[in-house]
């Protein structure tokens, strides 16, 4: 598999982990939707359920990407801190033969 087959398969994964953390999280699309009933029903409109949905929902969606984010840097630090020792290894090995 060449590089931009890597890279396919790396944006595959983030795509699932966020959409798995997008429908994994809804504590702010439920805390949205309990502090908008009580207002809407006293100011008698859908307006507040609008926006307190919507903005717990966003707020949902961007916490399960930066989870992914967080998770996929980490993996990337881990996966050069492997070849960074791997490299070392080798280098070592060569002045020791020589």
């Amino acid at each position: 598999m060449g590089i931009g087959g890597s890279e396919h398969v790396q944006q595959k994964q983030l795509e699932d982990c966020t959409v798995a953390n997008a429908l994994g999280t809804w504590f702010f699309s439920v805390a949205g939707a309990l502090i908008a009933i009580p207002v809407g029903i006293r100011k008698k409109s859908l307006a507040p359920l609008v926006f307190f949905g919507t903005t717990g929902t966003m707020l949902d969606i961007i916490m399960g990407i930066s989870q992914c984010e967080r998770e996929y840097a980490e993996r990337q630090m881990k996966l050069m801190e492997e070849q960074n020792l791997g490299n070392s290894t080798v280098d070592t090995l060569d002045v020791a033969d020589s």
